[in-house]
């Protein structure tokens, strides 16, 4: 039974082959330790991939992969999920490949709400292909292609998955164990698209570029852990919290005790205030960690199948279709 297996069972046999330090070795962690939590089946558990550092993933989860093609990622699962509704399928992709030639791609998975479990490794650089600057990189981001610093405006992948209609964004750090596992589990509870940004440290092209808020010593005063019907506070002694500003309309950091009653409380079914957390920028303000936005909604799957005779159920066989063949004859 799966529910007996361990983190181990669910790691191949492959050298993993990643840079040392890298912060994929962190999530591919974290991620094999979820998976035997969950009793995942090993057997209906698929991860695709794109191109990129963090697209080796399925080649070091032992259950079914398939790595594709730059971008496609989202696109090829979405044709296994239609294909195939009882897989639990978790799509692999990087700030690079989910963001620049697959962003058309990832918006459609979000905002059919297919199924699937989209996990986005964003270092704010590429770095199989060597330190260009990437969708996410900021602006003045020196790399071999742009030695000047580059003139492009980021992405925010959060607010990115919000304006494409994602009903599930999260955020976590590659080195939280705790943190990241708590945020894989509830994407694995969730029925539709789940999108999780994972700030992953590139330790050769982009070392330490979220250390404003990552760092251990800046970390409790620079994270606001989001969990839902509870106050946004942060800090020593959660001394700090998040509160509402009319006037700017922004968010703004005050004294939790002094002034508990005005600390916003998170509601992640709230699209405003995701919004307001997803834009909040180190190290001016905390960075918002956690389930940011979650709601229910139909999923792409069910919609397809509502009407279908089958009820998201398989009545053949794929060998069967492939060795069934038509033949026509034109006179």
């Amino acid at each position: 039974m799966s529910a007996s297996l361990t983190a181990r069972d669910y790691a191949t046999s492959q050298e993993v082959r990643w840079c040392p330090g890298c912060g994929d070795y962190a999530i591919l962690k974290t991620m094999t330790r979820v998976l035997a939590d969950v009793g995942a089946e090993r057997e209906n558990t698929v991860f695709v991939s794109g191109i990129g550092c963090s697209s080796r993933f399925p080649y070091y989860v032992e259950t079914y992969g398939f790595h594709t093609i730059h971008g496609r990622a989202p696109a090829v699962a979405t044709g296994l999920k239609l294909a195939n509704p009882e897989l639990d399928i978790w799509v692999v992709t990087g700030d690079g490949d989910g963001l620049s030639i697959g962003g058309n791609h990832l918006l459609h998975a979000l905002r059919r709400n297919v199924s699937l479990k989209i996990l986005l490794f964003n270092n704010e650089i590429y770095g199989l292909t060597k330190g260009q600057y990437s969708p996410t990189s900021r602006l003045g981001t020196r790399s071999p292609s742009s030695p000047a610093g580059s003139y492009d405006a980021p992405v925010s992948p959060g607010l990115f998955a919000l304006g494409s209609g994602a009903r599930f964004i999260a955020r976590a750090i590659d080195v939280d164990k705790t943190g990241l596992g708590g945020v894989l589990e509830a994407a694995h509870r969730y029925d539709g698209a789940a999108f999780v940004e994972i700030y992953q440290n590139c330790i050769v092209y982009n070392e330490d570029v979220f250390e404003a808020f990552t760092d251990r010593e800046h970390a409790t005063e620079r994270q606001v852990h989001a969990r839902h019907g509870e106050p946004l506070v942060f800090g020593k002694a959660n001394s700090k919290g998040l509160r509402f500003d009319m006037t700017s309309m922004s968010l703004e950091v005050i004294d939790a005790q002094e002034r508990a009653d005005e600390v916003l409380v998170h509601d992640e079914t709230n699209p405003m205030l995701a919004q307001l957390l997803l834009s909040m920028e180190a190290p001016a303000m905390p960075q918002a960690l956690g389930v940011i936005y979650r709601v229910e909604d139909e999923t792409f799957e069910s919609a397809f199948y509502g009407n279908h005779p089958t009820q998201l159920k398989r009545t053949g066989k794929v060998a069967d279709a492939l060795r069934n063949t038509n033949t026509w004859t034109v006179e």
